[in-house]
């Protein structure tokens, strides 16, 4: 009998102790990166191109790893419009579709219709919208936000706020998130407290040089909804946040620039730090806590460009945007008691480090011989460089020597150089099936580790929050 007694009360004392585990861990706070097509080559390249091999990115230093599964529901390589939705509901989809059941086909005629600029709508037969993260939290009267160097109606971005059966109908997917507008997404209550990125043109009527045969303008409607609203990098810095509930901002017609030629460019862009750290002040004022989605948009595109020099630079910046996030957060926060930050991919590419390179090499260079520096050669004589793509158009009937210089964009340093592929293909660069990395730290983070799917994501950060 007293053994009894004593295991019970050694049963009851390891369940307050759990309850008291998860109450100290329950996240007010939530910020989930997403670098797109940021697979564990481009995480490596990018670490090497900034700090060398022995260096560290700031998302390399936090405290908790994990592999994640991509495939979708009809593909064993998924398409960002799945892999994100995945992230945000928990629901296996069709590659195309955005934050639908797993039953929702991508819809016939919407890539028509983005391509003409008109509306898409999914029939009332064709699956049923799922709750997103962003939903839910704001349904528990968190801030929300959601981020990106892409359009805001891209994929990404989309599945956080919208749903819809093609990714490419964007004007449905902008006027999901106009308050009170036709077609509005009545789950975001009153609204997204901060949506930033590029994409004006399905925001605006045709008749203003945008995408929109409806004659709407969404800027003005979100601007007469109380948004303020931001046009340029000057104007975003000068967005007073004490004053600011609701932020709005596009910076260009369409994708923000690589950051490449955003720092080079006379466009006025912000940076994604910068773009972050506007964020975080709107949303932290509010008592309950917030989500903020940030992505890294462009890591993606400048991938299926087989142009490694501006994936290199836009996760670079995709990184320094985590550690803006994560000094801002720890001076808010301390210790991140009460914030869970995460960061991961929607899928990988096939961008690869290939070669016996000598430590120290440049990364964007030729393949040195590690035991002598001497050129690495391939069966033809013909020196290689370090990243090459398994797929896309730039493979040469017969391979020629490369140089390894800047002066124009033949030479493998230059900024326009693009990768060979292994495979030829009509078209670009195609999305990897495999796993990517996650990497969490702060209040919930400990529940990240294994092998996950990525539907599993949703369920942990949800527990983190402690819905």
């Amino acid at each position: 009998m007293k053994r009894i007694q004593q295991s019970l009360i050694a049963t009851a004392c390891l369940t307050l102790l759990a309850q008291g585990a998860q109450a100290a861990g329950e996240a007010k706070n939530v910020i989930f990166f997403l670098g797109d097509g940021m697979g564990p080559a481009t995480v490596t390249a990018s670490r090497i191109y900034k700090y060398k091999e022995e260096g560290s990115l700031n998302m390399d230093k936090l405290d908790r790893t994990a592999r994640i599964k991509t495939f979708s529901n009809d593909a064993q390589t998924t398409d960002s419009a799945p892999s994100m939705s995945a992230y945000m509901t928990g629901v296996k989809m069709n590659n195309e579709v955005i934050s639908m059941s797993s039953d929702t086909k991508a819809a016939d005629g919407a890539g028509k219709a983005y391509l003409s600029g008109t509306d898409s709508t999914c029939p009332g037969s064709n699956g049923k919208p799922v709750d997103t993260l962003l939903e839910i939290a704001k349904a528990k009267g968190k801030a929300v936000g959601s981020i990106t160097t892409t359009r805001i109606t891209h994929a990404t971005p989309a599945a956080t706020y919208s749903h819809v059966c093609h990714r490419d109908a964007e004007n449905t997917i902008a006027a999901q998130a106009v308050p009170g507008g036709a077609g509005y997404n009545s789950k975001l209550g009153d609204g997204l407290d901060v949506l930033m990125g590029g994409g004006t043109k399905f925001f605006l009527p045709t008749a203003s040089g945008g995408k929109r045969t409806d004659g709407r303008d969404l800027i003005a409607e979100m601007k007469a909804k109380g948004y303020t609203y931001a046009a340029t990098g000057t104007e975003l810095k000068a967005v007073n946040a004490a004053s600011t509930s609701k932020l709005f901002a596009l910076f260009t017609p369409d994708h923000m620039d690589y950051e490449l030629d955003r720092t080079k460019g006379a466009l006025n862009q912000p940076s994604l730090a910068e773009m972050t750290q506007k964020s975080i002040e709107v949303l932290a004022k509010n008592s309950n806590g917030f989500f903020l989605m940030v992505e890294g948009g462009r890591i993606d595109h400048a991938l299926h460009g087989t142009n490694a020099k501006r994936v290199l630079e836009d996760t670079v910046a995709f990184d320094d945007a985590i550690k803006v996030a994560l000094d801002e957060m720890n001076k808010r926060d301390p210790g991140l008691k009460n914030t869970l930050i995460v960061v991961t991919a929607d899928h990988d590419h096939t961008m690869t480090i290939n070669g016996y390179g000598k430590r120290g090499s440049n990364i964007l260079g030729t393949v040195k011989n590690y035991k002598d520096g001497s050129e690495a050669k391939d069966a033809d004589g013909n020196n290689y460089t370090t990243l090459v793509f398994g797929n896309g158009p730039n493979r040469k009937p017969v391979r020629t020597a490369l140089i390894e210089g800047n002066a124009d964009k033949t030479q493998v340093l230059h900024d326009d150089y693009l990768q060979e592929t292994g495979i030829k293909i009509n078209g670009s660069e195609t999305h990897g099936g495999g796993d990517v990395k996650l990497l969490a730290t702060g209040a919930g983070a400990k529940a990240f580790k294994g092998t996950l799917d990525n539907t599993k994501v949703f369920g942990l950060i949800k527990q983190a929050y402690g819905f």
